[in-house]
């Protein structure tokens, strides 16, 4: 699915604009029992809870694709024979209200899913007679699909502290007691899929929460499936493969064009409006590495450690290995945060045997949010001359030893 056909969905979950009818489900204690199962009309509901439970079940189709939302593809054979792909249909086909399979899916999740507190499992089903548009995107109002999916949500119940309160009726404090509320869903999944905005049951989408796990357990339990690699593991594998690819060439340079780069791709992407998603290959990623200098020889093993590292077919999105918006520098001690744009003004040199970073500093230097001047001799020198290393001391360039 493309960010479009997601945000065409999330559409549908407004409080004064929703066709949901009702949301099923079931709350689970900590020690993996369902305390009850509940069908809430969601038309009856005041409208502050219905507009905050509508938050509750767009949330498993909101994120970055790849990152939050990960696509879950079943194979030919899991359609016509899966158990598991037989249970969401039959699920979808009978507009959660069979009550079997409701167990069957919550039983799933309870024993799949590992949390240390109560949650709940939610459902809602939806009919969206998708509407037809023409090339220049006007609606022809008219509709050739009508689209029946429904999402679940997994969410914590989180307690609430105690507190003091006062109360404007008797003019005295009073004692606000602790209670649970609802948090925002940790996982969630979407079942079918809505691509080209056509109905595609090869294809359901599962959303973490968090881009560290990827809750291979529960992907295998609704699924069959297993579970992407967390964009988070994703990141630390891409610093892993180019440390080890490039021992000879990774300096500063390097690094600096790999991230422009890559940046690069992602905003040329953006401006093309290609609707389906950025996603790098290993053929992409040995590219990107050898055209911002990555040698020959170094690279005679790069095919069998990004397959160690991500998988044979794996396809990585570029927003998972580098953050575009953001160029860190650090040891051990000290780290820089760098608008990517002016990385060209920082230098890595040895002065006297010492390593340094070097960061331009020009106006409006502030430490601890106050500005600052310069103490010393002023050199006389160009500032591509402080940047190409070809002096060694100058008030005008803070540097911080390695």
């Amino acid at each position: 699915m493309t960010d479009k056909e997601f945000a065409e969905l999330k559409r549908r979950f407004k409080p004064d604009k929703n066709n949901i009818p009702y949301v099923r489900g079931c709350y689970v204690t900590t020690t993996k029992e369902i305390l009850s199962t509940f069908k809430v009309p969601v038309t009856v509901l005041p409208d502050e809870q219905k507009e905050w439970l509508m938050k509750l079940m767009k949330k498993p189709i909101t994120g970055a694709v790849g990152r939050n939302l990960m696509d879950i593809e079943f194979s030919a054979d899991q359609v016509t024979e899966g158990e598991e792909h037989k249970l969401l249909s039959a699920i979808r086909e009978t507009e959660l209200e069979d009550e079997e399979k409701l167990g069957e899916l919550y039983q799933k999740i309870i024993d799949s899913y590992q949390t240390d507190g109560n949650y709940l499992i939610l459902l809602a089903y939806d009919r969206y007679d998708v509407p037809s548009y023409s090339k220049n995107d006007e609606n022809l109002d008219d509709s050739t699909e009508m689209f029946r999916y429904y999402v679940c949500a997994v969410c914590p119940i989180k307690m609430t502290r105690s507190a003091l309160g006062f109360s404007t009726a008797d003019n005295t404090f009073r004692d606000i007691g602790s209670d649970a509320s609802v948090a925002m869903p940790e996982i969630g999944f979407l079942f079918p899929c809505f691509d080209d905005r056509r109905t595609n049951i090869y294809n359901a989408v599962f959303y973490t929460k968090s881009t560290k796990e990827s809750y291979p357990e529960v992907v295998q339990a609704l699924f069959g499936a297993t579970a992407q690699m967390p964009a988070a593991e994703q990141k630390e594998t891409f610093r892993n493969l180019v440390a080890d690819a490039t021992s000879e060439s990774r300096n500063f340079e390097f690094i600096q064009s790999v991230h422009g780069m890559i940046s690069d791709m992602i905003t040329e992407h953006k401006e093309s409006k290609d609707p389906e998603p950025l996603m790098l290959d290993k053929n992409d990623v040995r590219r990107v590495l050898k055209t911002c200098g990555a040698k020959e020889e170094e690279m005679t093993g790069f095919d069998e450690k990004f397959t160690s590292g991500f998988g044979e077919t794996a396809v990585i999105p570029p927003q998972n290995i580098i953050n575009p918006k953001e160029f860190e520098l650090k040891n051990s001690y000290v780290k820089i945060n760098i608008d990517p744009q002016y990385s060209f003004m920082v230098n890595t040199k040895v002065i006297d045997g010492v390593k340094y970073v070097m960061v331009r500093a020009d106006e409006g230097v502030e430490v601890n949010g106050i500005s600052i001047h310069f103490d010393g001799e002023t050199i006389s020198a160009s500032a591509d001359s402080v940047l190409s290393g070809e002096i060694e001391d100058t008030a005008a360039t803070t540097a911080v030893s390695e």
